[in-house]
């Protein structure tokens, strides 16, 4: 290894992870404080859930982050050689570019094969955990869901409609106020929409069921048809009233949290799936392996538009790999209008393409100069 290889893949190793550090805090932060509010201010749920919280969001943030920090880190480093003339200097010795660039290809493949790892085995187990924490935080305490005033929609029954709960005030262990309206499914035509108040709740659960149950007081209960038509019904006590938790390790496990074995298996003996939707599936494993490749592709491009930065105006790199990485994100939401396989695959991997053809060009050109 040469000590140009040393020299310029320490700068970039540590550029990126400077970059990783301050966009993950950018961009991860303030969607991370809104998903961790209601189990550590509305829900005071215990430290140790927290953590767990926290930790299963963070590879969620890399998947974008440690591409986008390694283009502002070669943006950034190569602005900085040129600028002060060590470009010209290792050229004069002998070194082409693309024998400069040989540090940067290398850390780009690294990290294309960390990203992979990722997103084939991470990530996907991820996106599931925070509604398991949320189950989990409803089990060890049902009072610490409902916060007074606030409409909690969290409850929701597979195929059984949408439930949601407000309550008015809390007295120890009972819930004052209590309201609950449970509405029809999505795209249900004849469903009964339900409403029932009581002046007292009490929660208990169920964990063998995975229910909420509720002791009523001073209950009413009303119930609309399809057709308009309306039952009333009063108690003075009344228990109890179910509602489903749904654990959601006994749901249906959404798309993004399949592996890719799960999500072929899914396309292959599921007949019920439409043909758009299996599109939308096989979207989502093309997307794993198309984002994956970022950083490979990136590097192409960031070495010789890197070369044109000054250092002085070192914001020039800043905006560049900005407008880069957002160009290249924008694909994959472009790649969810596409109703055919083909048209989506094409879209997510046209910025790998451009990204490599761009940089190639822009290569030859930077030789001459």
């Amino acid at each position: 290894m040469r000590i140009s290889d040393r020299y310029i893949g320490k700068q970039v190793l540590l550029g990126t992870l400077y970059a990783v550090l301050v966009l993950g805090i950018v961009l991860g932060l303030g969607n991370l404080f809104r998903q961790i509010k209601p189990l550590l201010v509305d829900q005071k749920a215990p430290l140790e859930l927290v953590l767990r919280f926290v930790l299963s969001v963070l590879p969620l943030s890399l998947m974008y982050t440690i591409p986008w920090g390694f283009l502002s880190a070669v943006l950034l480093v190569f602005g900085r050689l040129s600028s002060n003339q060590e470009i010209t200097a290792f050229r004069v010795a002998g070194l082409s570019l693309l024998r400069l660039s040989a540090p940067v290809f290398g850390i780009g493949l690294l990290l294309s094969g960390l990203s992979l790892w990722l997103n084939l085995n991470v990530v996907p187990s991820s996106r599931s955990v925070a509604q398991q924490l949320i189950y989990e935080q409803a089990t060890r305490d049902p009072g610490s869901l409902l916060k007074p005033g606030v409409v909690q929609g969290d409850f929701k029954g597979d195929g059984e409609g949408i439930q949601k709960m407000l309550i008015e005030g809390k007295n120890g262990d009972w819930l004052e106020g209590f309201h609950l309206h449970i509405l029809p499914a999505p795209k249900t035509v004849d469903g009964d929409e339900t409403y029932v108040h009581a002046a007292r709740a009490a929660l208990s659960v169920d964990r063998l069921k995975s229910q909420l149950r509720l002791k009523l007081e001073d209950a009413y209960f009303e119930t609309r048809n399809a057709q308009g038509r309306v039952d009333m019904a009063f108690a003075k006590k009344a228990e109890p009233l179910v509602i489903d938790l749904k654990n959601p390790q006994h749901r249906k496990v959404r798309m993004n949290a399949m592996s890719n074995e799960q999500i072929r298996d899914e396309i292959a003996h599921n007949a019920q799936l439409t043909e758009q939707r299996k599109v939308f599936m096989q979207t989502e494993i093309t997307s794993r392996f198309s984002f994956s490749l970022a950083c490979f592709a990136f590097a192409f491009v960031a070495v010789p538009l890197g070369l044109q930065a000054r250092r002085q105006d070192s914001s020039h790199g800043l905006m560049l790999s900005l407008l880069i990485g957002a160009g290249y994100f924008v694909f994959a939401m472009l790649a969810d209008h596409f109703e055919t396989n083909l048209g989506a695959t094409l879209v997510l991997w046209t910025p790998n393409v451009a990204c490599v053809v761009l940089g190639l060009w822009l290569f030859r050109r930077a030789r001459y100069k």
